[in-house]
């Protein structure tokens, strides 16, 4: 098994291949592979998916995957690191706030990860984009190019957040998934998760707001807050050097012995100890 590192923020790489490399690889970063042309099968693990001319693959850290190449195939690699997006300033946190979508939904599963129909033209337009500006290398090429992989992870991310959770079919109404949506988008902002907050928001009533919330998603409106938040400091204890202490004030806990209570009825382990057994 070959451990594989990134060295710059972000990496693009074009290939055609008529058979994958059998090395089992595990790498430290995420990668995105669209293909540019050709059939085949997409492997993680004992998952199998049938690939074609068009699809988005993302790839997240420690994942093992393959592809088995039916036609000769032609792919776009595009690796970055979750530094990429670490918010320097406070314009960029909404770029932070995609990495938890990613870190968040990502399902570690075969398949494409563009739900959006609308996207899928919009993803073969920023790959020729990238393409073009790698081949004519004009002034700011650079520059240029990373604005539009910032556009990709930003798509990448609008996908991930529109997947629906298990408990929800495929066939759900949009309303849930805007509930779900606007609960992502709020969740530093305590006052706006509330119940009648939320049910002035969407035009339902406040009593109705809960049962249809649990009814779609099956479980509570603030039980699914609160697994969320959840799993966001999960994803801070694994991929960040943040001080616990930050990251309750970032999630709103009234301080850090709350947070810790709460993450060890969820996990079982405190924060403290969770980090130092699982994180890189």
């Amino acid at each position: 098994m070959k451990n594989i590192n990134l060295y710059h923020p972000f990496e693009i790489d074009v290939k055609e291949l008529d058979s994958f490399p059998k090395v089992l690889e595990i790498n430290n970063f995420f990668k995105l592979i669209y293909i540019i042309d050709g059939i085949g099968v997409q492997f993680i693990g004992n998952n199998r998916f049938d690939y074609r001319k068009g699809n988005l693959f993302l790839i997240t850290p420690q994942d093992t995957h393959s592809f088995e190449i039916t036609t000769p195939t032609k792919f776009f690699f595009l690796r970055f690191e979750d530094s990429f997006f670490s918010p320097k300033v406070d314009k960029e946190k909404d770029m932070a706030q995609h990495m938890d979508y990613i870190l968040q939904n990502a399902s570690h599963r075969p398949g494409c990860i563009l739900k959006n129909k609308a996207d899928k033209p919009l993803i073969a337009l920023l790959v020729e984009s990238i393409l073009n500006e790698l081949e004519n290398e004009q002034l700011y090429h650079q520059k240029i190019i990373e604005q539009i992989v910032t556009t990709m992870i930003t798509v990448v991310a609008r996908n991930i957040a529109l997947k629906l959770p298990k408990n929800i079919k495929e066939n759900t109404g949009e309303t849930v998934l805007e509930i779900l949506n606007y609960i992502q988008q709020n969740i530093f902002e305590p006052k706006m998760l509330k119940s009648e907050i939320m049910s002035a928001h969407f035009g339902i009533s406040n009593d109705y707001l809960g049962k249809y919330f649990k009814k779609q998603v099956g479980e509570t409106l603030q039980g699914y807050i609160s697994n969320y938040k959840l799993r966001l400091i999960e994803t801070r204890l694994l991929h960040s050097d943040m001080r616990i202490g930050e990251i309750a004030y970032e999630l709103n806990y009234a301080d850090e012995s709350h947070l810790n209570k709460a993450f060890k009825k969820f996990k079982g382990i405190s924060p403290s100890e969770y980090r130092k057994r699982f994180s890189n």
